[in-house]
């Protein structure tokens, strides 16, 4: 395209300011234009093993499988390929350590006024609450705080909350 312009008349300079190139990446672009790709046959490779490892390879895995097949490659050029490829790596799910908020004794400790009877005759004489976390998507909890009535277990209220 800038040539065409070029050969109507308008300056080099004024076509890369309105494109808004600089002078300097558009001469390396030129230069390159007609050059063949050096990388092809590790792109392919890299690519390869990708696809055969499930897409669960990041470069770092990769980079060992070229070393183990000969290939001496850096890590950065197999990061900057996988990159320009769109090679991302598939994240699965790993077990989770069991949540643990327990610290001690914090705060004030009220009068046990249950005693372990966990069970009454009348409605709305006994209600209990706890907060459970959840995990969602991403780094993301949420919190769920019901109110349990002990006369038949029925929840009357709950609030969830980030």
């Amino acid at each position: 395209m800038a040539f065409e312009l070029k050969e109507e008349g308008f300056r080099l300079k004024d076509i890369l300011c309105v494109v808004g190139i600089p002078e300097a990446t558009y001469h390396y672009h030129v230069k390159h234009f007609g050059r063949e790709d050096t990388d092809t046959a590790i792109k392919e490779r890299i690519t390869f093993l990708f696809k055969k490892f499930h897409e669960r390879y990041g470069y770092k895995r990769i980079t060992k499988e070229l070393k183990k097949l000969g290939h001496e490659i850096n890590h950065k050029k197999v990061y900057r390929i996988m990159r320009e490829l769109g090679l991302k790596c598939v994240k699965f799910m790993r077990k989770s350590r069991k949540y643990n908020s327990y610290k001690g004794k914090v705060g004030k400790v009220t009068k046990n006024r249950i005693s372990r009877c966990f069970d009454t005759p009348i409605p709305l004489q006994k209600l209990v609450t706890d907060i459970t976390e959840f995990k969602c998507l991403g780094e993301e909890k949420l919190y769920l705080n019901p109110i349990l009535d002990l006369y038949n277990g029925e929840i009357i209220a709950y609030e969830i909350k980030k």
